[in-house]
Order: C-alpha cells, then structure tokens, then sequence
C-alpha cells in the first residue's frame, strides 16, 4: 500500500498538539500494506530533536480494536519490551483524525529490517518473543484472533475454484490440511496475547541484537505456542519457502527457551501448530492473489511460498525442524 491516504503539509498542524516541538520534515514511508505511515522529524521539546512515526488507519483496520492496541504496547513497554509506544497529546488523548482518516504519533524505534537474518539475529529475536509473552501474562486486555482455525475455513470457501487458478490440486489439498488441523488443533494449550506476525520485516535489528519489535495490529489471544511456529515459519525458510535454514531455526529456538521456554506439551504440538501457522499465510495470500488485480499498486505475495513450507513441516522430523527438546 505504502501512502495511501496523503497528508498534505498545512494539515501536519495537527502535532502542535504535542509536546515533541516544531515540526522539522515529514516523509512518506514506502512500506507497509496496511496503513500509510510518515516518518517525522521535530526539534524535540528539548531542543535535541525528536523523531516519531505519523500512522493514518486504512480500512482493513478496526478503530474499535485501537485501544487494544494502545493499551498493549504502554503495557510491554512498562516492562522493558522494545516495542514502540504510542504518544499522548497534551489532553491525554492518543487517537487522533488527520485527513478523514484515524492517526497516531508513535515512538520512533531504530534499527533495521533483515532479509537474510543470521543465526544469532534469529536467537535475538526467540529471546525477544519469549520476554514479550512473558511480559504480556498479566495483561487483562483480549482480542479474538480472526484469523485462527474459523478463519481459515471462511478463507477457504472464499477463494473457492480460485485455488486451482494458482496451482492445480492446491484447493484440494487445502480441504485435507484443514480437516487433518480440524481433528488435531492442540487447544488446549497455554493462551496469551501474541504478536502474530513476527516476520523479519517486524523486527529492528542494530547488528545482531533487537533493536524492536513492531507492527503489533494483528496481534491477539491465542496458543502462546503457536507464535512460535508463526515466527518459526516466517523466519527460518528462504522466502521462495525452497529451503529450511536450520541452523537460523536452531538459533530461534535457543534464544526462545532461554527468554521463556517451553512445556514437553507446547514442543510436542510445534509441528501442527507450524502446519496451521504455514496454511494461515497460504490462504490469506492465496485470497489477496485471487482478489487483488494484477494491475493494483500492491504487490502481490506469492500463496506457494507457504505451501512449501507447509510440506516441509508435513514430511519433517520435530527434530530436524525445531531441534531436539532442551
């Protein structure tokens, strides 16, 4: 999407309602499919200089679930999380409308994101998802995941006949994984709030360490676990899903279990919840492919990458994807 919704600059007359001092530049930032985001530079209140994140909501965001959101993040951040916080306005206030759309100031992070993480980026990174869960098991706050195992049934009757317009016998074999996910879907296991889309593009990395953790809007309550197999999935394969990295998912694992850890129960579970994790991202790209023209200006992700990556954890050893249990 990157800037979808444009703010011209009269309107950033808006951040006199903050405390960060005059506004210095702001910019359009070409990432994200969600929501339009400006990268703005102030003199700060003290003169130093001050730099935040100007976010406008698009439609695929709820408003209803912003104070989620809101109230998320200020509670990892109170507990040491690298997450960015969201700024109040001298009245307390935190959301905002700027050009008919709802806004927020954010806490700039920096850092970057990696395409081709390491072993020891990847083990930062576990760490850092451990300290978040561990963070987040006092939060009150609750948010259904709708795109958990429900979710993924309406998915699939969405793209209906459109599976097999990205490969042949793909919608067949989406109807099997979901009846195998139907009758196996360790429920039982530990919930908590998750991030649910820690891809490395979500992660600032400063050379080898964490330096945040962000876009939390997909972010809900749902197996502790499988947050791992989601950042599993989404760190630990080439992008193509052509190739497992196992020593990028050996690190992973080591840096979670040293953060947090895991119960025989939750490793036991890893390869299914993987297995959901992989048709979770099949689907949703597979219903952006088929629903999304070629000519629109976002760029398609490609449904197949997930399925080798679904294949992958179907014919794995839990050993040789996740290692042995510590």
């Amino acid at each position: 999407m990157a800037v979808s919704t444009q703010v011209p600059a009269e309107a950033l007359a808006f951040l006199g309602r903050y405390d960060g001092g005059p506004l210095l530049a702001a910019k359009g930032i070409a990432e994200g499919v969600e929501n339009s985001n400006y990268l703005v530079d102030t003199t700060g209140a003290d003169g130093k200089g001050a730099r935040f994140i100007l976010t406008l909501y698009e439609k695929r965001v709820d408003v209803a679930d912003l104070p989620f959101f809101f109230a998320l993040l200020d509670h990892l951040g109170e507990r040491g999380c690298l997450v960015p916080r969201f700024i109040h306005d001298r009245e307390g206030q935190t959301l905002q409308t700027l050009c008919g759309r709802p806004a927020c100031l954010i806490e700039f992070l920096s850092g970057v994101s990696v395409t081709q993480p390491t072993p020891a980026q990847a083990r930062s990174t576990g760490a850092a998802l451990g300290q978040l869960h561990r963070a987040a098991e006092d939060f009150a706050g609750t948010r259904p995941n709708a795109l958990g195992l429900e979710g993924w049934h309406r998915l699939a009757d969405a793209c209906g006949d459109g599976f097999d317009q990205i490969a042949p016998g793909l919608g067949a074999r989406v109807r099997e994984e979901l009846a195998f996910l139907d009758a196996h879907w360790p429920a039982q296991l530990d919930h908590c709030v998750i991030h649910a889309d820690l891809f490395p593009d979500n992660v600032l990395m400063r050379g080898d360490e964490v330096g945040g953790l962000i876009d939390f809007y997909f972010s809900c309550t749902d197996i502790r676990a499988y947050d791992v197999a989601i950042t599993h999935g989404a760190w630990c394969f080439s992008p193509d899903g052509a190739e497992f990295h196992a020593d990028v998912a050996a690190g992973l694992m080591a840096g979670y279990v040293e953060a947090h850890g895991l119960t025989a129960a939750e490793y036991a579970a890893l390869p299914i919840l993987a297995r959901g994790a992989a048709l979770r991202f099949l689907l949703t790209r597979a219903y952006d492919w088929i629903n999304t023209p070629p000519t629109a200006l976002v760029t398609r992700k490609d449904p197949l990458a997930y399925l080798r990556r679904l294949e992958a954890y179907t014919a794995g050893s839990p050993e040789a994807m996740f290692g042995p249990r510590a």
